[in-house]
């Protein structure tokens, strides 16, 4: 059966491999970026050609997961390019397009600096929070209560405020 797999993964790839990039390609901001989406849809086709059931051509499925893959990278790069995180007095911004201020880029570097100073299960919860991730949601993946992870975040956002304003 994994031979099966094998062969229907490669002639598929064989014959839509140009295709497959030129859709990465729509999704990506420049040719490296489209190069690393496109590993990243034949990892999923790869690991997914098991579920590939013959109800259409290999053509056509692999088209619907790059699809899928894409749109996910896209709604995720987008979410992230639009994303402000208000931690107390300082403004943490993702990196778009647009170029930071030398300050702005003097304060990112701060806090990933001070963020790498975290223990571990503080790390574990500053990241989850950074990422936009609701504190009931947080406490689940964690196993914490939601009002230890309300805690926890202002004791840390308190601990990365004090860092950065030493290193600033």
């Amino acid at each position: 059966m994994k031979k099966e797999q094998e062969t229907i993964f490669l002639n598929g790839l064989e014959h839509n491999q140009e295709k497959l990039f030129r859709i990465c390609l729509i999704y990506s901001k420049d040719d490296e970026d489209a190069k690393d989406l496109f590993q990243e849809v034949l990892v999923h086709i790869w690991r997914s050609i098991s579920t590939f059931k013959s109800n259409s051509s290999i053509g056509t499925w692999m088209f619907r997961v790059a699809l899928n893959v894409c749109l996910r990278f896209k709604s995720k790069h987008t979410k992230n390019q639009n994303r402000f995180i208000r931690l107390d007095s300082l403004t943490i911004a993702n990196f778009g397009y647009e170029e930071n201020s030398e300050d702005e880029n003097e304060k990112l570097n701060s806090l990933r600096k001070c963020v790498k100073e975290l223990n571990e299960a503080d790390k574990a919860i500053v990241a989850l929070y950074l990422e936009g991730i609701a504190y009931k949601e947080i406490s689940s993946i964690l196993g914490l209560s939601e009002n230890y992870v309300a805690v926890k975040i202002n004791r840390i956002k308190s601990k990365l405020l004090n860092c950065i304003n030493k290193t600033l």
